[in-house]
């Protein structure tokens, strides 16, 4: 299945239906008087978030969406009937745009969350409607109102509560398969992550988190290199992130610098982004004993009360202390939730 993460679709409420000039007719009721009804209301856009999927794939097999026109009045006072409305299901994490202006009209952050995308129009009212004593017989009806269209832009972010990041090859697939359930593409080559894979973390029997990794970033990455920041829009739901350096013998690769790379990077993409709590995973300390190297980077960090945990996705050595520490990160986060998260403020990367 393909990982579609945005898509732009054209939606197209139902019209209202037309009103009648009727009068009614029957036998020893003299001057019967208008019977016109009013025309039903167009149906409406409905979008509704759903647990059930996981990208906007259909959404870019079908882009446009008209949902059915009210019906027409009738005589003897039948109103027209209303048209259902349109429900277009996506999965939970996204975000909703009026494509045109940016405007924010939905963010759906729980299943059976709705919105209504675009409004019916208004039923055109029937003749009987414009009675009055002074004027008895009307002979002209409305037509309906015509319902909203406009065009849509969905972006999707994935809900996790850590997000990893770091550069290509430093084992975030191979981290989020040792903790997790996930089984995501592992290769001894650049980008083997072209999509983010999320992963249950269980710990004990009352706690579990999701864990998110990103593809690889690269210095650039905001200006499109690499993958770009295509996928860092899936890390900024997180409240933690987990930033995944490269412990190696090859001296020619400096952790601290792969940092200051990728901590560049969420700062250009997005000031706040670089701003969320975060801990450093050292890995691969399997193919290095250097104690001195690692203390390097503890050291680095220490002034910053930054937590860094020496570690090695493949063997497993230091990963149970680091999932520890994270479920800890996310228990205190949940019993203390924040009455207001601006860094998750999802109007803040719009680009029509």
């Amino acid at each position: 299945m393909k990982f579609i993460d945005e898509a732009r679709i054209w939606v197209k409420a139902g019209d209202g239906g037309r009103g009648c000039v009727s009068f009614r007719r029957e036998k020893y009721v003299p001057r019967g008087g208008p019977d016109g009804g009013n025309g039903g209301r167009g149906g409406d856009i409905i979008i509704e978030g759903s647990s059930h999927l996981q990208t906007l794939l259909d959404f870019t097999y079908k882009r446009h969406y008209k949902a059915p026109r009210g019906g027409h009045g009738r005589g003897k006072n039948q109103a027209g009937r209303s048209a259902s409305p349109v429900i277009l299901r996506v999965p939970v994490g996204t975000v909703i745009r009026d494509n045109t202006t940016g405007e924010l009209l939905g963010d759906f952050i729980r299943p059976g969350q709705r919105i209504v995308a675009a409004r019916g129009g208004r039923g055109g009212g029937g003749n009987a409607r414009f009675a009055t004593p002074t004027r008895q017989a009307p002979r002209w009806a409305e037509e309906g109102r015509p319902g909203e269209e406009r065009e849509l832009y969905l972006e999707l972010k994935l809900l996790a509560d850590v997000g990893i990041i770091g550069l290509p090859n430093a084992g975030k697939s191979t981290l989020i398969a040792a903790i997790s359930a996930a089984r995501p593409r592992i290769a001894d080559y650049p980008f083997t992550t072209m999509v983010p894979n999320l992963g249950v973390v269980k710990v004990g029997e009352d706690l579990d988190f999701v864990v998110a990794d990103v593809p690889g970033l690269i210095e650039g990455a905001h200006k499109g290199r690499g993958l770009g920041d295509q996928f860092l829009r899936h890390v900024e739901r997180t409240f933690l992130l987990v930033h995944l350096l490269e412990h190696s013998p090859d001296e020619a690769r400096d952790p601290v610098r792969e940092f200051q790379v990728i901590e560049k990077e969420l700062s250009l993409f997005s000031p706040s982004l670089a701003r969320r709590p975060y801990v450093i995973a050292l890995n691969k300390i399997d193919l290095s004993d250097s104690e001195q190297s690692i203390r390097t980077v503890q050291e680095h960090f220490e002034p910053m009360e930054i937590a860094v945990f020496p570690v090695s996705a493949v063997t497993g050595k230091g990963v149970d202390n680091l999932v520890r520490h994270l479920a800890e990160r996310v228990a205190q986060r949940r019993k203390h939730p924040l009455s207001s998260h601006p860094d998750n403020d999802p109007a803040s990367s719009f680009s029509p």
